[in-house]
């Protein structure tokens, strides 16, 4: 879904293996899963989260609902906690550049990455469902988060970064691992 998209992110997706399609942010979840998509990327873009959350966050909420992989990044990552029911803030000072620490909590890694927001997401106004995977290694606001029963998660920054440092691009093959396993839950028995 299209709030602003790079194009370096579709170069990443078809890199790890993917036939993308691109549709407007307004787009219906009903029309999304009528296209009879593996998976669903909620891109970047400008402008509060809140603004765009009015016509797009039913949707979003849909699509997480019936189990669609979905990979947020950006207002998309901002965009998917508010569907789920957390709030957003503007920042006092936002992160931009393409030297931010952030530490990955499931693995104790940390990353160099490449950021550019105004807003982050409300930790304390997070849903029960949702969980903690990044935090800004800066002032140790979410940079990360991952539902626990649905294949959804999403990262505030930009692991795309070009040009930038390329730590979390790792991120693209766990999303295309995602769309795989719905797929073989999918697949018609196999006959012998």
């Amino acid at each position: 879904i299209d709030f602003g998209c790079k194009h370096n992110i579709l170069r990443c997706l078809q890199d790890v293996g993917c036939a993308v399609t691109v549709v407007p942010a307004d787009t219906k979840a009903d029309a999304i899963v009528a296209m009879k998509p593996d998976g669903v990327f909620l891109s970047n873009g400008p402008g509060d989260p809140a603004a765009t959350h009015h016509y797009t966050g039913i949707e979003i909420a849909k699509l997480i609902e019936i189990n669609m992989p979905i990979f947020g990044i950006c207002i998309g990552h901002q965009l998917m906690a508010l569907a789920l029911g957390a709030k957003t803030h503007k920042m006092t000072r936002g992160h931009r550049g393409s030297n931010h620490p952030v530490k990955n909590l499931q693995t104790g890694r940390i990353e160099i990455t490449s950021q550019n927001h105004g807003f982050t997401v409300d930790e304390e106004t997070l849903p029960a469902e949702l969980e903690v995977t990044h935090i800004s290694l800066f002032d140790k606001s979410i940079e990360g988060l991952r539902h626990k029963s649905k294949p959804a998660f999403c990262v505030q920054y930009h692991p795309e970064s070009s040009p930038g440092p390329h730590d979390s691009r790792y991120l693209f093959d766990q999303f295309t691992n995602l769309m795989e396993i719905k797929r073989s839950a999918n697949a018609p028995p196999q006959r012998y």
